[in-house]
């Protein structure tokens, strides 16, 4: 079973029933390998109306479906999380932050394992400030670090301070690099991605609503990102790494950039060009997969 979804959980083969209460799913009223044993690749991104624009991107792109196909939610049950499916391709919303991604996926990893899915890679598309990059690139996380730019996620179990690792698949990394070569549109790095618990103060912003510290300060603290390796700033990429390492699934992060940290603070594009820069990870990752099935 090297390539099915490792639990980390002995309690749940002793469930009768296990509700997945923020995707308004269950085992007991719902037959997962039916609706999801095929799937092979999942996305996940913050909001839910760019993962269902993924999903109608992918759909056309696998020739599964074309403009104005409908595709619903298969989590309309609740308002806490989207979820889109279409052939072998999953497309799942998380929102904002590490807490609320991690909810997700503890539910999402028990979907895959419940429906008895093999050999799935998960990867992350979003959007992030940059380091020393120009708007629009897009990086891809070799891996994640915290705000001290340890690779890892320190979390609090039971009161005790539990260390996991965020390394993500180097293989995946290498293999969607050379994706963005073959694509050629859009400039791709791979870099380690800064995690934080926050978008003001955790990420060295002087335009929050508190701000004790000089621009001399978070300018030098960039810089020693930068210098550490650090490309790009978001704030799921850790959890979501150490999650998936521990459930053995294949992972990647793929974010663009939407300005350059070390010349701002605040986003200052157009509305038209930032739509244009958050398809750039759906247009590397809709390759990946197309090339992956066969279909390049």
């Amino acid at each position: 079973r090297e390539n099915f979804i490792h639990l980390c959980n002995p309690h749940l083969e002793k469930m009768k029933e296990d509700i997945l209460y923020h995707f308004a799913l269950g085992t007991g009223t719902h037959d997962f390998p039916t609706l999801f044993g095929d799937v092979k690749f999942v996305c996940v991104g913050g909001s839910p109306s760019r993962m269902k624009a993924f999903i109608a991107y992918i759909a056309e792109e696998l020739g599964l479906g074309g403009p104005g196909c409908d595709y619903p939610n298969i989590c309309a049950g609740t308002d806490r999380y989207a979820m889109y499916k279409v052939g072998p391709v999953l497309s799942v919303s998380h929102g904002m932050g590490i807490p609320s991604i991690s909810i997700m996926l503890h539910e999402l990893i028990k979907l895959l394992y419940h429906a008895k899915c093999s050999d799935i890679t998960i990867i992350r598309i979003g959007t992030s400030g940059g380091i020393g990059l120009e708007p629009g690139s897009v990086v891809i996380t070799r891996q994640s670090v915290d705000a001290t730019f340890k690779p890892q996620l320190e979390q609090v179990v039971l009161g005790k301070t539990v260390i996991r690792s965020t390394n993500l698949d180097e293989q995946l990394a290498k293999e969607l690099m050379q994706c963005s070569k073959e694509i050629g549109q859009f400039n791709t790095v791979i870099g380690n991605t800064m995690c934080t618990l926050d978008f003001y103060e955790g990420q060295g912003r002087l335009d929050g609503a508190i701000c004790l510290y000089d621009e001399e300060e978070k300018l030098q603290y960039l810089k020693n990102a930068y210098d550490s390796g650090v490309r790009n700033i978001e704030m799921e990429s850790s959890v979501f790494a150490a999650m998936c390492n521990l459930s053995g699934v294949k992972a990647a992060v793929v974010c663009v950039t939407l300005l350059n940290r070390l010349e701002g603070d605040q986003i200052s594009s157009s509305h038209d060009i930032l739509v244009e820069y958050q398809q750039r990870p759906q247009k590397l990752v809709g390759y990946f997969i197309k090339k992956s099935l066969g279909k390049v």
